[in-house]
């Protein structure tokens, strides 16, 4: 008799890896449906870019007419308003089919490959022998499949949307903002595209204080995942062991109560680390418009940029910023799909191991059958 096989450890890197091998596989796969998705995603971000810009011109030209107390400019930008906002709520309505369109369509093709993978020959009654972490694979499944699969499309068009803001906004805050001339020790020192220096500045300090506070979010969300999966699992083996009329003691009853005092302590060392990285993402929130319009004050009070300009550049600071700061307004949601990420890879590494234990069983058989003598 053969021992029992030793359950592999693995590393994230690892586990992703394996997650991104099967998501090619089914983008492969389905090569249409997957380009024209992407295609009109694409197109939906680049005209969302579009109305931003005419936004922002918008917005310059109205306060530049309140400045002026010009009521037939103002009158006609507000009619202008109307067609803006309507392409632009119809442009985000467009987002969100075309991204829970994808988002779906990710989902039951991935949850089909593990589900029939874990179904075939009874696996899912051993796949926990072959890899560390496998418990309640049901779980994985049904949520961490949902997780895995909805975040990556969501951040990966914050990202682009992100990058293409940041270069087009760039141009108004260098064009517009120009430089800013300091008086220092009666020289005059001149920062060209302030503006732009300003951005670089606060966000990369945002950014940099995000990742310094959040540091622990991804392990700690895996850890309270798996502590909720096993709390469930803790609750449907007392109910299959207890039957009606019977005390609620014993080594189930324990085990529960173990397993709900886990999750609960997971929950809150959670809760600490979110109230760790809201700090930095609402004090950011608050902080960064102040800072745009200190900036552009100076320029302003004397004499050198129209109200029109300031609220121009303000709001391209403000949308830059926001871009830059994808880190910063993402980072949970990162952490959250990683974990994810790791606890459907880790199945599909353990649905690996078993194909290839099965493989290996069959040659064996193979090999034996061909070696065994003739009588």
């Amino acid at each position: 008799m053969r021992p029992a096989p030793k359950p592999v450890s693995l590393n994230h890197n690892h586990l992703l890896h394996r997650f991104w091998k099967s998501s090619a596989q089914i983008c492969r796969a389905n090569l249409l449906r997957v380009a024209g998705l992407g295609g009109f995603l694409l197109a939906v971000v680049l005209l969302q870019l579009s109305l931003q810009v005419l936004l922002n011109l918008w917005n310059r030209y109205f306060f530049d007419a309140l400045e002026r107390h010009d009521v037939q400019t103002v009158w006609t930008q507000a009619q202008l308003f109307v067609p803006l906002a309507a392409a632009s709520i119809l442009l985000a309505a467009a987002s969100v089919w075309g991204r829970m369109t994808t988002q779906r369509n990710w989902r039951r093709m991935l949850t089909h490959q593990v589900v029939e993978r874990w179904l075939t020959k009874n696996r899912f009654a051993e796949i926990d022998k072959y890899v560390k972490g496998t418990e309640n694979p049901e779980y994985r499944i049904a949520v961490d499949i949902r997780v895995a699969t909805d975040a990556p499309v969501d951040l990966a068009l914050a990202f682009l949307s992100s990058v293409l803001t940041a270069i087009t906004f760039f141009g108004v805050l260098w064009e517009v903002g120009g430089s800013l001339d300091i008086v220092l020790f009666g020289r005059t020192l001149t920062i060209p595209g302030h503006l732009v220096i300003g951005v670089i500045v606060y966000s990369g300090t945002m950014s940099a204080l995000m990742v310094f506070v959040g540091h622990h979010l991804t392990g700690v969300i895996e850890q309270m995942n798996q502590s909720e999966a096993e709390f469930r699992a803790a609750v449907d083996a007392f109910r299959a062991e207890k039957q009606p009329g019977d005390a609620a003691d014993g080594d189930a009853a324990r085990n529960l109560w173990l397993r709900l005092q886990a999750a609960l302590l997971w929950w809150r060392e959670l809760c600490w680390q979110l109230v760790r990285t809201t700090l930095v993402s609402y004090g950011n929130l608050l902080l960064a418009p102040v800072v745009a319009w200190f900036l552009c004050v100076p320029k302003y009070l004397n004499g050198t940029m129209t109200l029109g300009q300031l609220t121009q550049t303000a709001a391209a600071f403000v949308t830059v910023q926001g871009a830059f700061n994808w880190l910063v307004d993402n980072y949970g949601r990162m952490a959250d799909w990683r974990a994810s990420a790791h606890r459907v890879a880790t199945v599909m590494i353990a649905l690996d191991e078993a194909e290839a234990r099965e493989s290996a069983s069959r040659l064996r058989n193979k090999n034996h059958i061909r070696n065994k003598p003739n009588h």
